[in-house]
């Protein structure tokens, strides 16, 4: 659909006795499919055996009641949802996650979120060492990592504590070992990573807290940056060896777009900064309209915002099939443009000969855009004002999201009136950048990573990357 897409999304369980690990993720997975809805799995620990299942496909359709008996019970379990930044990963049951690593000092599984900007070096090191990999993720790069810095560590904590100093860029993390599960949160906290408790006395991490909602948790707190939580028997351990070592960066998108509205993210609602960026763009770019709506979902509230502030009526644009996701596919050669039509129905009575103010989280590289405003016109809309809540995507992200060039970015190529005529509207706004802390009630964005719209990264930039050098030398092999 042409959207900005986040790579994926962690959940763990820790229980004190035996019970339904399984079902338990299985919940927690259906609440993160947002992040990541190409491929998914569940490792289960029954006292020290793994049993696990990963697969292509949504939650719902990998894990079967069959696979879900087949998995059992335990103490632990380990899930995760994935959307493979990597264009040319190829075999999705590979590339899936939880990774399960046996080793000589026992075993391990490992979900990740985010993205390593030292992968390819680090890799080209291990692989000099005689390691052998499989995928062209980044976690299988963790996975050595931990692995190499376990064989002389006096336990999995103490390894983990050890990789985080190799390791740079982006990552929220969950291993689990034979008795132990960890949680970490790189020192810039890029992405999100919190923990919460069931009635039961049951721990769950989770990438995000609807998903602590989705299986009855509360909220303890959020794991911060450059943290490591462990989870052992009954206690509760915290290694912040790492903390403080960088500034504060979390990804202002996850505000903009990739968390779900009804979770805070280190403390702040989702949903009241997508109304205040609705607000926002009312004040900055303000029009005549008769009605604002939004595009479904994550461009709704927004549109609220926006007809709060702009007094305009909010009027509900378009109903959504929440029946389609990534997998489906549509026969024939115009499955893109039927795609969007199958997926997004306009709801005629509210735009027809109407003045029209869509909102949408953001625009990137608008061809998806342009096919939604198509909608509205052919409905009948007389007017279509787009207006963003995000501002212009003008560079690369290198910290898990599926922006890794300005090739194809609009704003990149073309000036704003151009933008308007490709997308076929009478005006667009965008969230003008100095106001993006006014989304979280943050001055001039300060503790979060705004680098995909201003370019200031908070680490250094990577040269190079394993997946596309390795797919380069392929091709220049002819493999």
């Amino acid at each position: 659909m042409n959207k900005i897409h986040e790579e994926c999304g962690v959940f763990g369980v820790y229980a004190k006795e035996k019970t339904t690990v399984a079902s338990t993720t299985y919940y927690g997975l259906f609440a993160l499919q947002h992040r990541g809805q190409e491929s998914c799995g569940i490792v289960v620990n029954d006292d020290g055996v793994f049993q696990y299942h990963k697969d292509g496909g949504l939650v719902n359709d990998v894990f079967t009641p069959q696979v879900m008996q087949k998995l059992g019970e335990g103490n632990m379990a380990l899930g995760h949802v994935r959307y493979g930044t990597t264009a040319a990963s190829g075999n999705q049951r590979l590339d899936a996650q939880p990774m399960v690593i046996n080793h000589i000092k026992g075993r391990m599984a490992v979900a990740h979120n985010g993205s390593i900007i030292n992968s390819f070096e680090l890799r080209q090191e291990l692989e000099l060492e005689g390691s052998i990999f499989h995928t062209t993720s980044d976690t299988e790069v963790i996975s050595y990592i931990i692995t190499k810095e376990r064989l002389k560590a006096h336990s999995i904590e103490e390894a983990v504590n050890g990789a985080m100093g190799r390791i740079k860029g982006a990552y929220s993390l969950i291993v689990m070992s034979a008795s132990k599960m960890i949680a970490a949160r790189d020192p810039h906290g890029f992405h999100p990573l919190c923990y919460g408790v069931t009635p039961e006395g049951n721990y769950i991490i989770a990438s995000e807290t609807c998903a602590l909602d989705a299986v009855g948790a509360s909220f303890v707190r959020d794991i911060l940056p450059g943290e490591i939580v462990i989870f052992d028997g009954d206690e509760i351990r915290t290694i912040q060896d790492h903390c403080g070592e960088e500034k504060q960066s979390t990804c202002i998108f996850e505000y903009i777009y990739f968390s779900r509205p009804d979770s805070v993210v280190d403390g702040k609602s989702v949903h009241a900064a997508r109304v205040n960026a609705g607000a926002c763009l009312a004040l900055e770019h303000p029009v005549q309209a008769d009605v604002v709506i939004g595009v479904p979902d994550s461009g709704l509230d927004a549109a609220i915002g926006y007809a709060r502030q702009s007094g305009i009526p909010y009027g509900m644009g378009f109903i959504k099939n929440k029946y389609i996701g990534r997998t489906f596919i549509a026969p024939g050669q115009k499955a893109r443009e039927d795609k969007v039509r199958i997926k997004l129905n306009v709801v005629s009575e509210t735009v027809k000969g109407k003045r029209v103010v869509l909102v949408d989280d953001s625009i990137v590289r608008g061809t998806t855009s342009a096919r939604i405003v198509k909608l509205l016109r052919d409905a009948g809309a007389t007017e279509v004002h787009m207006r963003s809540s995000a501002p212009p995507f003008l560079y690369p992200c290198y910290y898990g999201t599926d922006v890794d060039s300005q090739k194809s970015l609009i704003a990149v190529n073309h000036t704003m009136d151009e933008i308007k005529d490709i997308i076929g509207v009478d005006s667009i706004g965008f969230l003008n950048l100095d106001h993006l802390g006014m989304l979280i009630g943050v001055p001039k964005c300060e503790g979060y990573c705004s680098a995909c719209f201003d370019g200031q990264y908070p680490t250094e930039v990577p040269t190079q990357k394993y997946d596309t050098k390795f797919e380069r030398k392929l091709s220049e092999r002819g493999e």
